[in-house]
């Protein structure tokens, strides 16, 4: 197996199994005289096999020894780290180091599917894998110290995806992959700005991103939509300081590599630069007048993700958001009406229909042809739930549990959508190496007779779902 699918095998397969526990009332001494006799650094804490938190040789340095205080008075509980950092058994490798990296800690519990302490996974465990992997591109990430140096990085993550395509990982997992390496990217060079630039920035404010992003599910064509939110009482300065930070991340971005998006949704913008109260204010008067500006604008909003910051202020938006919604259903018919514009190019007998003439000529997007119309509908299906966690993938499961969605419905809604989003990235992919740039537009004559099959099926599956959308929603009853 190759170095970089070995990432996509589950945690179960390479954490540690015999992992040494106590009680959270145990005495401190006793703990610590196990790890001197079993030469380990730390200890899961775990009540009813449950892992609640963890001691480390560093909390007994910094916590008991650096503060003077007497072990013989203390129980673990006093001094362990809680709760503990956990990832689930069948998750992937590489999202035990991406857990590891934003959270800056250097072990995880892993447990099973009923939540009990199955194992732990430490940074070393990852580093006895070889060096050219998704792993190494994240450690170098962590160690950039320039924009040139991040530069280098975002190019080194496509020419990754360039070697993974092919090699028989899932489209969602390389989707997910790309997002997290270019999250550690946006990451480090917000690190890089606030040691360098900005050490006076005000805690309460969230960096959002949105729209495919703000789901994880970039792909390698894939410009910047992003905005901030800050709290309603910082002051005219602290205003000032996150107005220049904005401008100079949004930059930043740009010299790395990422486009910057063609309708300037961007936090340098101060029209997507607000405070909580304007934020809302304004949703609402997208949601009561749902022209198509709004709507497209309602839309990718409702995708934010706080990769930096305050996540509360995201919270309170969502929240925001589905007690709009939940009073007035006319802003979620007239995204579902939009989404029905959307229908998949085909014609008579299945033929699938490209484009005429032109610079396209003998292709057809694949985002307006299927992809699109399953994520908004999909998204509009979980802003009426009022669960917007996840991607499309999760946000379809999800519907299946609240029963809005058959798990036969679910069933042809993944396959169309997993089907169109790899094409989608084999056309990207296809393009950069031929040294174009990549776009939504894909050649049907490069595509073999069972491919074509294929996309011919997923388009009617997503003809299917649009029925569906179109009676859910009551379209019939619009004007």
């Amino acid at each position: 197996m190759s170095e970089e699918n070995q990432f996509f095998r589950p945690v179960r397969e390479f954490c540690q199994r015999q992992v040494v526990t106590c009680r959270s009332d145990a005495a401190l001494v006793d703990v610590v005289g196990i790890m001197r006799e079993k030469n380990i650094s730390s200890v899961v804490v775990a009540d009813s096999d449950a892992p609640t938190g963890i001691f480390t040789d560093r909390d007994l340095r910094n916590k008991v020894v650096a503060a003077g205080k007497s072990p013989a008075e203390l129980k673990v509980s006093d001094v362990m780290n809680a709760p503990l950092a956990v990832i689930g058994e069948e998750d992937f490798l590489y999202e035990a180091l991406y857990r590891m990296s934003r959270q800056k800690i250097h072990r995880l519990g892993v447990v099973d599917a009923q939540g009990k302490l199955s194992g732990i996974i430490t940074d070393t465990d990852i580093l006895k894998l070889q060096a050219h992997s998704p792993h190494q591109l994240v450690l170098d990430i962590e160690k950039a110290e320039t924009i040139e140096d991040l530069a280098v990085l975002h190019h080194r993550i496509e020419a990754l995806v360039l070697h993974l395509v092919g090699t028989g990982i899932r489209t969602r997992d390389m989707v997910r992959l790309i997002a997290n390496l270019n999250d550690q990217v946006l990451l480090r060079l917000i690190a890089l700005l606030r040691r360098d630039h900005f050490t006076d920035l005000p805690e309460r404010f969230a960096f959002v991103v949105m729209g495919s992003e703000g789901r994880s599910e970039q792909t390698l064509s894939t410009d910047q939509d992003n905005a901030l939110i800050y709290a309603d009482d910082l002051s005219a300065a602290e205003i000032t300081r996150l107005e220049a930070f904005s401008q100079a991340l949004i930059d930043g971005l740009i010299a790395i590599g990422v486009p910057p998006c063609p309708g300037g949704i961007m936090a340098k913008n101060a029209a997507w630069r607000r405070s909580l109260g304007d934020w809302s204010r304004e949703i609402t008067r997208w949601f009561d007048t749902p022209t198509p500006e709004h709507i497209m604008k309602g839309s990718m909003f409702v995708d934010l993700r706080t990769l930096y910051g305050d996540a509360g202020l995201e919270q309170a938006l969502k929240k925001h958001v589905f007690e709009h919604l939940a009073r007035d259903r006319g802003f979620l018919m007239r995204m579902a009406q939009n989404m029905m514009g959307f229908k998949p190019p085909l014609g008579w007998f299945g033929k699938i229909k490209v484009e005429g003439s032109g610079e396209h000529k003998g292709m057809l997007d694949i985002k307006k042809a299927g992809i699109f119309a399953i994520t908004d509908g999909v998204k509009a299906l979980s802003l009426e739930a009022a669960n917007l966690n996840g991607g499309t993938h999760e946000r379809i499961a999800a519907l299946v549990v609240a029963k809005v969605l058959k798990p036969e419905q679910a069933e042809d809604v993944e396959e169309s959508f997993e089907f169109l989003v790899q094409t989608r990235l084999r056309g990207h992919v296809d393009a950069i190496q031929a040294g174009r740039t990549p776009s939504n537009h894909i050649a049907l004559d490069q595509l073999n007779r069972m491919e074509q099959a294929r996309l011919r099926s997923a388009l009617e599956g997503v003809t299917r779902f649009q029925s569906f959308i179109r009676h859910h929603f009551s379209l019939h009853l619009l004007k």
